[in-house]
């Protein structure tokens, strides 16, 4: 009841609207979701997103963190576009995770790829494949190890350091 009463809120946040129709639709939607999400949460050995205090501030940090990068990226994707040179330099690296749940990974991998200049391509283990638009900082003569450490620590880390404080690291679901 309380994860539909939550997204019903949202649903009138995000649409703006108390119209019939509009309601009658994110009634629709959110039973579905809620329903889903209930089937997802009943196989779970534990709830996959943590449900405390502490939990609600780590979220809120990862979604002020999430929306300076994807800020950042914009204007820097702007300033690359408009400029007649077009300063890329494409590299394909490699990105460690520490988090241990699908659901974590999975964000983690949506956070990069939502954010313009990265593109998570695959990810397997512990490791996410990621094309990234402006590889520059990597030198040539780094290691492949010493190359995921730093390409993990400017890619994923931010987000990554965020999501640990809500997202349960051995949840499975």
């Amino acid at each position: 009841m309380f994860v539909f009463v939550a997204l019903m809120v949202i649903w009138i946040l995000l649409t703006g609207s108390l119209q019939l129709d509009e309601l009658a639709a994110g009634v629709f939607a959110v039973t579905a979701v809620s329903v889903v999400m209930r089937m997802l949460m009943g196989r779970a050995t534990t709830p996959p997103i943590r449900f405390t205090p502490m939990a609600v501030i780590a979220l809120m940090r990862y979604l002020y963190t999430f929306t300076i990068a994807l800020l950042r990226a914009n204007l820097d994707m702007a300033r690359r576009v408009l400029d007649p040179l077009l300063p890329i330099h494409p590299v394909v690296v490699e990105v460690e995770t520490s988090l241990q749940s699908q659901l974590g990974r999975l964000m983690l991998a949506n956070s990069i790829t939502l954010t313009p200049g990265t593109l998570t391509v695959d990810l397997k283990g512990d490791r996410l494949l990621v094309h990234w638009i402006d590889g520059s900082s990597l030198p040539a003569d780094l290691t492949p190890e010493a190359r995921c450490q730093q390409a993990t620590e400017e890619i994923a880390a931010q987000f990554e350091r965020h999501l640990k404080g809500f997202i349960d690291r051995k949840s499975v679901v």
